[in-house]
């Protein structure tokens, strides 16, 4: 399946200045956009490029636009992949000359071998991350050997080249994540056991919410460390996002104007959340601005300084407004910060840098030590009144995942909220069947015009009856309405399609054959019962199953040596069962599977869960030849775009929904 890419491009100065990963994720980019138009010309490689990293955060598009417009005469050409490259290479030289390196060495770019420009890591960030490691995991038993990290050098990327450290880190930001028993912690590890933990790593890290598409185990094994850094920082801003929710912080009531405002509240992503808490607070000081990003608006330190005022004035400084230097008032904001016990995580050089990843990473520790909140009963009460709809949360949480695991253009926080214009979705609907959309009929975020939405909607489910979905009385203003029903109905039936379909292209035997559940269920019992065992499963709903004794029997039955049967408990009390279905996840990941499950669908017994669980053992299975599972390769490194995009694509996110067996509403 990686021999699909073949050779991406043909000119050696190109490929010297790219490791295939980022070729392939380049590739990815260049298809989408040339698919969005039917054909991509020069001209529109000013606006297409906003997405991209570097070119996009750093130059606007007036600015693209007017270079491109210098370099090519003919803006009208059509553009082939490695002139899209050649573009991208000149813009990115253009733009880092702008934050720093001289303008003078851009048009020089394809001359000389310039790969630092494209691997450059941020050394604030890294010495704040490894300070937050050094902290977190101080106590591990296992890491104590390697901790404290030298922030000032290179040592971290040489601690996670085990792939420890970064499980450890995701259990940190979402305890429970990873069951530890899976994890290899060998003082000496081989080269398969290092592959496996950073297989477990990195299906670990799409569960809790982090995009890794177009990372593999061999980028971490060979320490490349923009990547490294990249899945770090991800994880550790789960982390620090956590509390930013009402389930965990109902005392956030406190920000609404209206209780009408509670359910948008409710749907706004951990940053947005972020901001209007750090407004809300402004709002009682001097401070008139509004605070609307992490990077530009606080530049001047003067909104922190106003924040920490009213959330801790018992360490007010007065010069901090006083002086005029916003270096000098940064420092000063952070000796305040320092009083109140909040660890800095950036630098007063970073503030007025304009750093964004760190920026938000200081207020979001100042939001978890002081929120400066108060426990309303009247709101808490109107909290608790709500419906209980943990089904749907859980469903709309595993939904979530599966299409960010994707690599979609755009990241969502709410299935029910960001689907709704159905550009998503239709980007969805391509990933799993390549060529199905129309996206001369389809209309590009931000779309100002409902009926422009409705026109995607009902693209969106006139391809879903395409692939028979079973979609009666439902339209495309249901999606654009944020119908939960029909949108839970509608992603369920779109994930199971996908996960038969690539059954059905492995199993070339099948002839044309569709793969049904009921095969799957058959593969199933004749993998355990070859083993001996008499264990077996009458449907996906068979309650024996909610032991995990069967589960465990099937993943040693597709590798001997994946499960350690002296850590197996009985699965008959009620934590022997959650203990065993942990243990089951972390496994399955292991192995290479990419899974969105949670312990309590196996002990729960949730039937379209455990249909994807079966189905992505048996598609991991049908992937590696025999002699590859014999002695334990779990990922092979040929096959890391398959195992972060295809892969993803086929696994666990479906949860007991509102629809039936076949899907029906």
């Amino acid at each position: 399946m990686s021999g699909h890419w073949g050779i991406l491009v043909s000119d050696p100065s190109l490929q010297n200045q790219f490791t295939q990963v980022e070729l392939r994720s380049l590739k990815t980019h260049f298809m989408s956009m040339r698919r969005e138009s039917g054909k991509l010309v020069i001209a529109d490689l000013a606006s297409k490029m906003s997405r991209l990293k570097v070119v996009g955060e750093n130059l606007s598009e007036e600015e693209r636009g007017s270079y491109v417009k210098d370099l090519y005469q003919n803006t009208d050409e059509e553009v082939d992949f490695e002139l899209f490259l050649k573009v991208y290479l000149k813009l990115q030289t253009f733009a880092n000359s702008r934050t720093g390196s001289s303008p003078k060495n851009s048009s020089a770019f394809l001359k000389a071998a310039t790969t630092t420009l494209l691997h450059t890591i941020s050394e604030s960030e890294k010495s704040s991350y490894v300070t937050h490691i050094n902290h977190y995991l101080s106590q591990d038993e296992f890491l104590k050997k390697y901790l404290p990290i030298d922030p000032s050098s290179n040592e971290l990327f040489e601690v996670a080249k085990d792939g420890v450290l970064l499980c450890k880190l995701i259990n940190v930001a979402v305890p429970g994540t990873i069951d530890e028993r899976a994890i290899n912690t060998k003082r000496l590890l081989n080269p398969w056991e290092r592959n496996e933990n950073h297989t477990l790593c990195l299906n670990s890290a799409k569960a809790i919410g982090c995009t890794v598409v177009n990372i593999g185990t061999q980028d971490f094994i060979e320490g490349r460390r923009h990547l490294v850094l990249g899945v770090i920082s991800q994880i550790i801003k789960i982390q620090l996002l956590a509390d930013l929710n009402l389930k965990k912080t109902p005392q956030l009531l406190e920000l609404l104007d209206d209780s009408k405002d509670m359910e948008e509240l409710m749907n706004l992503p951990p940053e947005k959340i972020l901001l209007r808490w750090m407004n809300f607070h402004l709002k009682k000081s001097e401070y008139k601005k509004i605070v609307s990003n992490f990077s530009s608006d606080v530049k001047d330190a003067e909104a922190y300084a106003h924040l920490l005022n009213i959330l801790a004035p018992e360490y007010t400084n007065p010069s901090t407004l006083a002086v005029k230097n916003p270096f000098e008032r940064a420092k000063l904001v952070l000796e305040h910060s320092d009083k109140m016990g909040c660890k800095r995580y950036l630098t007063a050089k970073d503030i007025v840098e304009g750093s964004p990843n760190l920026n938000l990473a200081f207020v979001a520790h100042i939001f978890q030590h002081r929120n400066g909140l108060t426990d309303q009963t009247k709101q808490i009460s109107l909290l608790q009144a709500l419906p209980d709809d943990t089904e749907d949360s859980r469903e709309e949480r595993a939904f979530r995942l599966w299409i960010n695991s994707l690599g979609n253009s755009t990241y969502i926080n709410n299935v029910f909220e960001d689907l709704r214009n159905g550009w998503i979705l239709l980007e969805t609907l391509e990933k799993v069947s390549t060529g199905i959309v129309n996206w001369k009929i389809a209309n590009k975020p931000p779309i100002k015009m409902p009926f422009k939405k409705v026109e995607n909607c009902n693209q969106v489910v006139k391809i879903g009856k395409q692939l028979k979905f079973s979609l009666v009385n439902v339209a495309g203003n249901d999606i654009v309405q944020g119908n939960k029903k029909l949108i839970l109905a509608y992603l369920w039936q779109l994930m199971r399609y996908n996960i038969l379909q690539l059954l059905k292209n492995l199993r070339f035997h099948a002839r044309g054959k569709e793969i049904t559940d009921a095969d799957i269920l058959e593969w199933a019992n004749s993998k355990v019962s070859s083993t001996g065992s008499q264990s077996s499963m009458n449907s996906f709903k068979d309650k024996r199953l909610s032991d995990g004794i069967f589960f465990l029997e099937l993943l040693s039955s597709v590798q001997p040596r994946a499960v350690n049967w002296g850590l197996v408990t009985k699965g008959v009390k009620d934590e022997e069962k959650k203990m065993n279905a942990s243990y089951i996840i972390s496994i399955a990941r292991k192995l290479g599977c990419s899974i969105f499950l949670l312990p309590e669908d196996i002990t729960e017994v949730n039937q379209k869960m455990i249909l994807t669980l079966t189905a992505s053992i048996m598609y991991w299975f049908l992937k590696h030849p025999h002699e590859e599972r014999t002695v334990g390769i779990s990922d092979s490194e040929s096959g890391s775009q398959l195992e972060t995009t295809s892969n993803s694509t086929l696994d666990d996110s479906a949860s007991d929904s509102s629809v039936d067996e076949n899907g029906n509403v």
